[in-house]
């Protein structure tokens, strides 16, 4: 990929579509079709079955918020770097919302927060060639002018709502793609993943004081310790003892 056409976003191809079942559905049933570059971007006014992690729902009002997928190709990434690309897009993200409000955060691992409500969300899906990443699905969602959330989701939150002002999606996206661009070509250029991972410590939800947490065995204070180089948390309790989770091993307690 030449780095000039990144700086110039040359390369993204973007489609949009009324309706779709899921942003990320849609650009990989396109991908089984023919070969599509890197970063191709398909996003929707309705998502009828949208997700975010782990198969949770993902409720959009229709034409209010921003919904859409990206294709990228990181095929130079081990693996075992894989949690990278989430420093990567969430970052990317925080360069766009927080011109907006300073009260917003990076909740571990992809989500976006405003305060202690949810903002916005990732949902990552990597194919494997060996030991590297052959391609990367990540579908992105954020509550853009939405104003009443009728689902169980328990803490949502607009930029709408944070801001009085009904915002742009097109003009959203653009701004996202090009965040995303700078920081990409920064990252491919330098070789600095400890950069990525730095910021990202910095920008975390939670990132001071001790705070209530619940896993397998129960409910338990901690404070933030750090974040293991695969993505892993890592707490340590009052107990002065580090505990470690994957994601959804941990929940948030008010």
């Amino acid at each position: 990929m030449p780095l000039h056409s990144m700086k110039n976003n040359e390369l993204f191809q973007i489609h949009h579509f009324k309706a779709v079942d899921s942003t990320n559905a849609r650009l990989r049933d396109m991908l089984t079709k023919k070969e599509l570059p890197e970063f191709t971007v398909v996003w929707c006014d309705k998502q009828t079955a949208g997700r975010g992690q782990m198969g949770n729902s993902w409720e959009s009002e229709e034409g209010k918020n921003l919904t859409f997928s990206l294709l990228l190709r990181p095929d130079f990434l081990p693996v075992s770097q894989q949690f990278r690309i989430t420093q990567l897009l969430t970052l990317a993200l925080m360069d766009v919302l927080r011109p907006f409000s300073k009260n917003i955060a990076i909740k571990w691992p992809n989500d976006i927060y405003a305060g202690d409500k949810k903002l916005g969300g990732i949902l990552i899906e990597n194919s494997l060639k060996g030991n590297s990443i052959d391609q990367s699905i990540i579908g992105i969602g954020l509550n853009l002018n939405q104003i009443h959330f009728t689902s169980e989701a328990p803490n949502p939150i607009s930029l709408s709502q944070l801001t009085g002002l009904q915002h742009s999606r097109r003009e959203l996206l653009g701004l996202f793609l090009k965040a995303l661009t700078i920081r990409y070509v920064d990252w491919l250029e330098s070789g600095n993943s400890d950069k990525l991972a730095d910021e990202y410590l910095g920008c975390l939800y939670r990132r001071d004081g001790w705070h209530r947490y619940a896993d397998a065995q129960g409910s338990f204070e901690a404070t933030f310790e750090g974040i293991a180089p695969d993505g892993h948390l890592l707490l340590r309790d009052s107990g002065g003892h580090t505990r470690r989770y994957a994601f959804k091993e941990v929940r948030f307690l008010p």
